[in-house]
């Protein structure tokens, strides 16, 4: 990929980008996601969707690819060893020095956060009209997998490591799934809907869930079996959302 930000040199900045160009930041997480996929799963998945989404429109829409940011707001898997999650504020007054500092360093006043773990959701929204506004940039985020219109045929919500997410890290890094690590006597218990649906899906309430409830998680996971993931379904996910991605594009 030739439209890596990083790779142009001092000089080239002001050849290369004016702006309309669309400096595209991916941002994801270092949490749990069962013993099955690792901790950076939405790091790769936001990196590895930008590559893809650059490498299709990025003539067309002047994209450049920005390093991405691997931490993000994960407190609903704190629980577990290994994840790395900021606090609301922390992440806020770091992506207010990076988009300052892009606006400070470049001639580029349109700015895509794409976005791969569902607990930056809630923040980058709020937030976007704030850094658009202190930083007189257009702002824009896409999440993948939810403006992807290929679905997953589970038999629960695919929230967390589940059949969706497994799929699409199946598609992007399979070297990374690792399916064995599943005790043979997991299973996705369909008892968790309902829990699922009140704590997490109900758009009339805002709860604190933890994916270390067994009320709504299985080691972790919420969502159907991982083990009924495949490359095939993630490679349509996938697709999908970038078919999506041009008209957001275009309106950025």
């Amino acid at each position: 990929m030739n439209r890596w930000y990083g790779s142009l040199s001092a000089p080239e900045i002001a050849m290369q980008l004016t702006e309309r160009s669309i400096l595209c930041l991916p941002i994801g997480s270092y949490e749990q996601h069962g013993p099955h996929l690792p901790l950076h799963t939405d790091t790769v998945i936001a990196g590895q969707f930008t590559n893809r989404l650059v490498d299709r429109y990025g003539d067309q829409h002047d994209l450049w690819a920005l390093p991405a940011l691997p931490y993000g707001l994960s407190l609903e898997h704190s629980w577990a060893l290994g994840t790395v999650s900021l606090k609301v504020g922390a992440l806020t007054t770091l992506l207010n020095a990076i988009f300052g500092e892009y606006a400070r360093a470049t001639p580029a006043r349109r700015l895509l956060i794409v976005n791969g773990h569902g607990g930056n959701r809630g923040i980058l929204e709020a937030f976007s009209y704030e850094l658009q506004t202190t930083h007189q940039v257009r702002v824009g985020v896409i999440h993948p997998s939810s403006l992807s219109t290929a679905h997953a045929t589970s038999g629960l919500p695919e929230i967390h490591a589940g059949m969706k997410e497994t799929s699409i890290m199946l598609t992007l890094a399979p070297n990374d799934v690792h399916l064995d690590r599943l005790p043979e006597t997991f299973a996705a218990d369909p008892a968790h809907r309902d829990e699922i649906q009140r704590l997490i899906l109900d758009r009339g309430t805002t709860w604190p869930w933890s994916s270390g409830d067994d009320c709504i998680a299985s080691l972790g996971i919420i969502g159907g079996d991982p083990r009924l993931a495949s490359a095939e379904l993630g490679e349509a996910i996938i697709t999908s959302a970038l078919d999506a991605s041009d008209h957001i594009l275009q309106h950025l």
